[in-house]
Order: structure tokens, then sequence, then C-alpha cells
């Protein structure tokens, strides 16, 4: 097991074990099972993407912010390999992505969590403010139907 002391993050894409990720989103987290592989493609081309590396380079873990680098963010896809959870990667992660250079002077950086609000709570993310002006266009199942 390593710390996250030892593990690099980097935005380089070339070193991102693509199909690994790919893997991970469509199969096994809530958020993104069915995710086609054509949508995940477009989306990391239209991302920073965040990716943290073992020594040997094997990738733990993996975030993506999709911003206009100006006003907005938005936190999405992140994840932490099982094997590496627990030992403060998601800490470290979190803080290279919101001290990113892209990422300073934004107005707004929002996230959407079904079960990491005291991780993100700790870098000063809240319950939307005025939750009543925030709308959205959601469609829960349009993976399922891109199958």
């Amino acid at each position: 097991m390593s710390t996250a002391l030892e593990v690099q993050i980097s935005t380089d894409t070339s070193k991102m074990q693509l199909d690994k990720v790919f893997q991970y989103l469509s199969q096994e987290a809530y958020w993104s099972k069915g995710l086609p592989r054509e949508v995940f493609d477009r989306s990391v081309e239209n991302s920073i993407c965040f990716g943290a590396y073992l020594p040997n380079g094997d990738q733990v873990a993996f975030a993506r912010v999709i911003t206009d680098k100006a006003t907005f963010a938005y936190l999405a896809d992140v994840f932490v390999a099982e094997s590496q959870r627990g030992q403060g990667l998601s800490k470290h992660l979190i803080q290279e992505i919101l001290s990113h250079s892209d990422l300073q002077g934004l107005r707004r950086f929002s996230l959407a969590t079904a079960d990491a609000h005291e991780l993100y709570k700790k870098f000063g993310f809240t319950p939307l403010s005025v939750p009543e002006i925030m709308m959205e266009r959601l469609n829960r199942s349009i993976y399922e139907t891109a199958l």
C-alpha cells in the first residue's frame, strides 16, 4: 500500500490509463454505469483531467473538471481505486485540483455527490446557498438507452 505522498498527480492525459478509468466509470461507478466509450472519450477531451499514479506508473485515481477557466467549474467522475482508499489520497487529489492554475478565481465550483459530503466540506464545498435559483435537466436513464 502507498500513502498519498508517494502518489504523483498529473493532468497529462497521455499518461492516463483510459481503459482502466473507462472500465471503472462504465461498470462500477453508481453515477455512470453503462457510459458509452465514445461519450467517455469526448468527456476526457473536453475537460481538465487529473490522474494519480503510484511510483510504478499504475493509475489509482481519477477526476475531471469541466470549466470555462474563468467563472465556473464542475468537478466530476472522482474516484480512488479501492486498494488505495483510506490513506488520504482523495484529500491530496482535491487539494491538487483546487490549486490548479486554470481553476483560480472562479465564481462557482460545483459538484454532485451521494456519499462524500464530509470530504468536500473540508475544502469549502457546501450545500447550495440558494437552491431555488439552481435548475437542472437530468436524464438518469441516458446510458441505459445507449447500450
